[in-house]
């Protein structure tokens, strides 16, 4: 036992270190039995290969101090060791997991695991075609709202895990967290970068059973998000972009850290709240926004209705919203999530975004080329 801890303590030490300089480093040896492998752009994830098993550890998000998580991965081919060190134990490849969310259920498809999928959360979110049929056809259980899931469906299912993003000061998972099932927590939203993001597609990749497929795609999504971002290296003119519109009381908008900062700068745009030097959003009043927001150039917003958004309409949804100039300059910009997949495309596939935010600040850049999400609200 005393081996196992200080094992452990080496382990949550490298991490730590790892988190620090979030990716960048080369392949290093955490200990004499275990490997750490390389990750270039994740601040959240340090993975350790193990001879009979591979070690997970999650920052927690909130406190860089802290691990989220550490997650024990061991084939469901071989005995389980006896010799383990403390975390969640999970046997892969999962093949009858519960995933909360349509970004990874997404994902986990096109990785070719989609029948490893028994249950999901949110079903009316779901636009991935196969998936949606085996829910149709009771083959993957709809365990109902992701914020108060069914939990006597869940009991009845029996996933052999649970795939869901943690929440800052959640109180943890109640009743969930008492059944024995591995829950894993999906802090990849929480990355300060598109790319870092979506390399936690490698560790879903581990959990299905599909780590090649997974290395390859992510190989693929760097190489084209960075020729992308290399096209506006040398703009001289950066234009301020504005993301989205009022829900409730709130406007978020994206911190200088957060992955949508980032693919504004990426995009060679400008992003008017990089003052707020925090990852994630920061919730703000219309009348903040608007103080810090008015000259704004460009403004793409995401929106859910069955028919597309026209200006006119947009301007009634809200008086103070004909106040921004990119209202007044028609420079608005949509996307329908009702009939794009753009929650569950992006966050693996972020040089789609960056496309289209790219010809948005930068039209005059003729190699870019196709809208994918966001295009022009119509002017009746």
């Amino acid at each position: 036992m005393k081996k196992v801890t200080v094992l452990k303590s080496l382990i949550i030490l490298l991490a730590l270190s790892a988190f620090a300089s979030c990716g960048g480093g080369s392949a290093s040896s955490a200990d004499s039995a275990g490997d750490t492998l390389s990750l270039d752009y994740s601040c959240l994830l340090t993975i350790v290969d193990h001879e009979e098993y591979t070690e997970v550890a999650v920052r927690n998000p909130w406190d860089s101090t802290r691990i989220l998580n550490t997650y024990v991965l061991v084939p469901s081919s071989v005995p389980l060791p006896k010799r383990l060190p403390s975390g969640t134990v999970v046997r892969t490849p999962l093949s009858g997991a519960l995933i909360y969310s349509s970004v990874h259920n997404s994902l986990v498809c096109e990785l070719g695991a989609a029948t490893a999928i028994k249950g999901v959360c949110d079903a009316q979110y779901i636009h991935e075609r196969f998936l949606k049929k085996r829910i149709a056809d009771g083959e993957v259980v709809d365990c109902g709202n992701s914020m108060s899931p069914d939990i006597e469906r869940i009991i009845a299912l029996s996933p052999d895990a649970i795939l869901l993003s943690p929440f800052e000061n959640s109180g943890g998972y109640g009743k969930l967290g008492q059944l024995g099932i591995p829950i894993i927590e999906c802090a990849d939203y929480m990355e300060i970068s598109p790319l870092a993001r979506a390399e936690w597609m490698k560790f879903y990749g581990m959990l299905f059973g599909r780590q090649e497929f997974a290395d390859t795609l992510f190989s693929h999504t760097v190489k084209e998000y960075k020729a992308l971002a290399a096209l506006v290296d040398s703009v001289s003119y950066r234009p301020k972009v504005l993301i989205d519109r009022l829900y409730g009381q709130s406007w978020y908008v994206p911190g200088a850290e957060s992955t949508m900062g980032r693919f504004i700068e990426d995009a060679g745009g400008a992003n008017p709240f990089v003052e707020y030097k925090r990852s994630g959003s920061i919730g703000l009043s219309a009348e903040e926004v608007l103080y810090k927001a008015q000259d704004a150039d460009v403004w793409a917003i995401r929106y859910s209705q069955p028919a597309d958004k026209t200006l006119d309409e947009f301007g009634r949804d809200n008086a103070i919203y004909r106040e921004f100039g990119a209202f007044k300059n028609k420079k608005v910009y949509g996307c329908n999530t009702r009939n794009v997949r753009f929650y569950e495309e992006v966050p693996f596939h972020p040089q789609w975004l960056l496309n289209d935010l790219i010809m948005l600040c930068h039209p005059e850049l003729l190699q870019v080329k196709g809208n994918r999400y966001f295009t022009e609200f119509v002017i009746e």
